[in-house]
């Protein structure tokens, strides 16, 4: 199931700033609409100086690096996934409709992969910059942990303007599916270790790894996705920005993410920065642990709020059992879950300068993993998402509701984490 995204303003709007004319982009159509969306990765507002970012190069502006994206027909991808027929639809995001389909790569017809198609619904300019962005990020960005773009479609039919991006094939879903309570298969615990580790290496990548900075901003379960081989790849940079430039400690940007995983310094003040991305990270963790979502409304009152829920149990090693999802089993899983945590709560520390950055977090994630003991080898579930859907319930056809975030809520996340389990500076 989906996790709705919030978008709120807090303070004074940013200026949008003026870009420059992109080159990687192929089709006339989507150079035209880049220049006018002004292109959201290479228009930074950004205050305050910072000593930790001086001598740090100038970001470069993404657009002029090359790019490696197929451009697609429409109607290539009409026939790709059987007019999107709807035998062939994988899902349904905030921004449109996902379907799988099989294109050619090459001139050889026999080179054919299999390819998720995400059609952008017509919601306005918004859902128009998000595709902008995903096309600027992940032309230039390459890493084992970041699903692939393999092209994009921009052409005008007769319904309009057509806005498509065609990934790799993920085919085992993603990984808040399998930490469902109605997944017939949930993750074993190395495996989510495993996917602890290939997440927090794709925000390593991101953040420290290239000579410019991305901040994913919209880090959850649900952009995490696994293929074939089970290995996890970060997904959906549609609302993926530019770190912010030498000399500046923050990007300021309108407010948005998803509930349950945005940084309270973020939801109060609007400025980013890639400990954002940390606090998301360490929710995730907390995720892994439980098998329960950041919000969940249908829960008692007490229990909703996952790191409300948590926190009277971590001070105790009797009651942190407690939390743990009670679908895995073994002792051993006790105290690397444990151990976890501890990563969990130095990700989760009040001052977002006193969270460490994703290296030293992949760092202490190696360190859980390599000391872990008796829990197995991580083997996925014995089914892949597609064998196991005749046995899985059908999930509600009506939306789950999502409750209006206000600033004021964002006062349960702000809690100091407790010293006896971690040391944050």
């Amino acid at each position: 199931m989906v996790m709705k995204c919030f978008q709120f303003h807090i303070g004074e709007k940013r200026e949008e700033a003026k870009t420059p004319r992109p080159t990687s982009v192929q089709s006339s159509f989507t150079d035209h609409e880049i220049r006018q969306s002004g292109s959201e990765f290479n228009s930074q507002n950004a205050s305050e100086e910072s000593t930790e970012s001086r001598g740090r190069s100038q970001f470069p502006s993404l657009s002029e690096r090359p790019s490696n994206l197929k451009v697609f027909t429409f109607p290539e991808l009409k026939q790709a996934t059987k007019n999107f027929s709807r035998t062939t639809k994988l899902g349904e995001g905030g921004f449109g409709c996902v379907f799988k389909g099989i294109v050619k790569i090459s001139e050889d017809p026999a080179q054919k992969i299999d390819v998720a198609v995400k059609q952008l619904g017509r919601r306005g300019l918004q859902g128009h910059k998000e595709w902008v962005t995903e096309v600027n990020v992940l032309g230039v960005v390459e890493h084992p942990n970041l699903v692939k773009l393999v092209g994009y479609c921009a052409e005008d039919d007769e319904r309009g303007i057509q806005r498509l991006l065609i990934y790799e094939y993920m085919p085992n879903g993603s990984v808040e599916e399998h930490l469902s309570a109605k997944s017939v298969t949930p993750l074993p615990w190395a495996m989510r270790l495993r996917i602890a580790l290939d997440a927090a290496r794709g925000l390593a990548y991101l953040h420290e790894e290239m000579d410019f900075q991305i901040i994913f901003r919209d880090f959850k379960s649900s952009n995490i996705l696994l293929d074939e081989q089970w290995n996890a790849k970060l997904s959906d940079f549609g609302l993926a920005r530019l770190g912010p430039p030498e000399g500046l400690t923050h990007v300021s940007t309108a407010v948005v993410g998803t509930m349950g995983y945005a940084a309270p310094e973020y939801i109060q003040t609007g400025r980013l920065t890639s400990k954002s991305d940390v606090w998301s990270y360490g929710v995730f963790l907390y995720e892994l642990i439980t098998g329960r979502r950041p919000l969940d409304r249908n829960r008692p009152r007490s229990e909703q709020k996952l790191l409300e829920w948590v926190k009277p149990y971590l001070s105790d090693a009797k009651k942190f059992q407690q939390i743990l999802d009670p679908r895995l089993e073994g002792k051993q899983i006790l105290k690397s879950a444990h151990k976890l945590s501890l990563v969990a709560n130095r990700c989760l520390a009040r001052l977002q300068k006193t969270r460490p950055k994703m290296s030293e977090v992949l760092e202490m994630i190696n360190q859980v993993v390599e000391g872990t003991n008796g829990t197995g080898n991580p083997q996925p579930p014995l089914m892949s998402k597609e064998q196991k859907k005749k046995f899985e319930e059908p999930e509600a056809k009506g939306k789950r509701r999502i409750a209006d975030m206000k600033i004021g809520d964002g006062g349960w996340l702000v809690r100091v984490w407790s010293s006896k389990l971690v040391k944050t500076c």
